[in-house]
């Protein structure tokens, strides 16, 4: 994992305590192994890094970049933990309305598959409680929520409960009382 370098400033391959030293302001002494070598990016920066010795994190590094910016002393810019060749990545981040949406139709395909193999018999099925249920679940899609994965509300509706259809009755009651 090392680069050789065409042109760079011999301190900034050697500013191991430098990085180090920036190193323990974020994690204990105890989380940062040996040198693990460096690269070298854009603008004369070089990247040093360090083996990692966090619990979780095989095969990542910490990794300093550090320059010399004016003719000055090496000085830090960057510190951060970074994966290596073979390091356990989280998967893509997928939207929660997309996974709801799959996970929708994976259930359908599973109801479908148990109802071809069971055979439902009809009489087992009390059409105006189970079907009506499932019916509201069915029209959900991803269409149904926020870019956030919240579910819409519509004008009125409060926590799914449609304001606008109140109990009227109850109001006139009110009025009758202040009389």
């Amino acid at each position: 994992m090392t680069s050789t370098p065409e042109s760079v400033d011999d301190r900034l391959l050697t500013a191991h305590d430098l990085a180090r030293a920036a190193l323990l302001e974020i994690t204990p002494a105890a989380t940062v192994g040996e040198p693990a070598g460096y690269t070298l990016e854009e603008g004369g920066v070089v990247s040093l890094r360090f083996y990692n010795r966090l619990a979780g994190y095989p095969n990542w590094f910490w990794t300093v970049s550090v320059a010399v910016v004016e003719d000055a002393e090496p000085t830090v810019l960057e510190v951060e933990l970074l994966p290596g060749e073979g390091a356990l990545l989280a998967p893509d981040w997928v939207p929660w309305a997309e996974r709801l949406a799959d996970y929708q139709a994976a259930q359908a395909a599973l109801a479908e598959a148990d109802g071809d193999d069971e055979g439902e018999d009809a009489d087992d099925l009390d059409e105006d409680d189970d079907l009506d249920a499932d019916d509201d679940l069915d029209d959900l899609d991803a269409a149904d929520f926020d870019d956030d994965g919240s579910p819409i509300l519509h004008s009125g509706d409060v926590d799914g409960v449609d304001i606008d259809e109140l109990d009227e009755s109850a109001e006139d009651s009110d009025s009758d009382d202040e009389d």
